[in-house]
This record gives structure tokens, C-alpha cells and sequence, in this order.
């Protein structure tokens, strides 16, 4: 499958396909995905530390269920319309889960990255735009 043929909406929606497994029971965690020229180069899940006392695992919470898995990854394609003009980045949905209230929660970062050592080859000031510099 060449991802970056394909537009992101579809890029995520695969991610959190393959993501599914780990994301159903998780209690709480991020999800990372990295951006290249519009493409997912990596993605992962960051799990919030599994918690112990005096030697012993606390009794793991309930987690995300199969049915909110599957509304986490409709509400990550339906937020990527909040991304703006920018091909490079990061994004990283943090979710967590309230047990006593059945309920999970998610925020989503967006960080767009860019390399000036692309443009400085592109990029040749005019001589008034080099005295404004010095």
C-alpha cells in the first residue's frame, strides 16, 4: 500500500486500524503519528505508565471499549479539517479513559515542522534585502 498516494484522512484512518488492538483496553496513552511531505512516515501509541504500590501492579482500569476505538478514529479524521497549510509535522491525539463515568476524553496537537536548510538553496536575497539584515 503506497501511503503517500493516498490522501491523509485515509492515511490515519489506517493508523488507527493498525493501531486498534493496542488502543482497545488502553486506559490512557497518545497516539503519534509523523508527517513528511504530506505522508505518515511513522506512527505509534505512547502508553501512560502502568502504575505499581510496594512491588505490585495496581488492578489495570477499564479501558477504551472496541465501540469508542472505533469513535476515536472517526473524531482523529474528522479533526485533521483544523490543519492548516502545512506538509510537515506531527500529530498526537492524547485520550483517557474515566472509568466511573464511562466516558474517555481526547485533545489533539498539531505541530508543524519545517526545514530551513530546504529553502536556503532556493532562497537568494536580493542586494536590498541583505542590507536590511546587517
Amino acid at each position: 500500500m503506497e501511503l503517500d498516494s493516498m490522501p491523509l484522512a485515509r492515511q490515519v484512518d489506517f493508523v488507527f486500524r493498525k493501531l486498534e488492538g493496542e488502543l482497545t483496553n488502553a486506559t490512557a496513552g497518545t497516539v503519534l503519528i509523523h508527517i513528511r511531505n504530506n505522508a505518515i512516515g511513522k506512527f505509534g501509541l505512547r502508553h501512560h505508565p502502568i502504575e505499581s504500590r510496594n512491588g505490585k501492579f495496581e488492578s489495570e482500569g477499564k479501558g477504551l471499549t472496541q465501540s469508542q476505538v472505533q469513535d476515536f478514529r472517526k473524531m482523529a479524521i474528522e479533526a485533521l479539517k483544523f490543519r492548516r497549510d502545512w506538509t510537515h509535522g506531527e500529530i498526537m491525539y492524547d485520550f483517557s479513559v474515566r472509568p466511573s463515568a464511562g466516558s474517555w476524553s481526547a485533545s489533539i496537537l498539531y505541530e508543524s515542522n519545517y526545514n530551513m536548510a530546504n529553502w536556503n538553496t532556493r532562497f537568494v536575497p536580493k542586494q536590498h534585502d541583505l542590507r536590511e539584515w546587517q
